[in-house]
């Protein structure tokens, strides 16, 4: 019997927006960016999940599933330099977890 893992990879990402002066523009800003890691990594999960009250804050939350840990750290730290390299956006912070089908 052969065994296999689940391994769930979950990235936090705190964005601080730069000219944006209302929850509309900010949409405007927010909404372009989950599209794009969608578009490139279709097999995430991907969602603005906090500061949805602050204009000039936001958090995206990715999530992944693979039966490898590297995989799964891997996809994350490319959403994460795909987010970071856009000019409009000041990423604050991210939090990167792992969790397997033990815990």
């Amino acid at each position: 019997m052969t065994l296999t893992h689940m391994y769930v990879g979950a990235l936090t990402l705190d964005i601080l927006l730069g000219e944006v002066h209302s929850l509309k523009e900010k949409r405007s800003v927010i909404r372009p960016l989950v599209a794009e890691v969608k578009r490139r990594f279709p097999a995430v999960a991907v969602a603005e999940t906090g500061h949805q009250e602050l204009h000039r804050r936001a958090e995206i939350g990715i999530a992944v599933v693979s039966g490898s840990a590297v995989n799964c750290g891997e996809v994350l730290d490319a959403c994460e330099r795909v987010i970071a390299f856009h000019p409009e956006i000041e990423l604050l912070s991210a939090r990167h977890r792992l969790f397997n089908d033990e815990e």
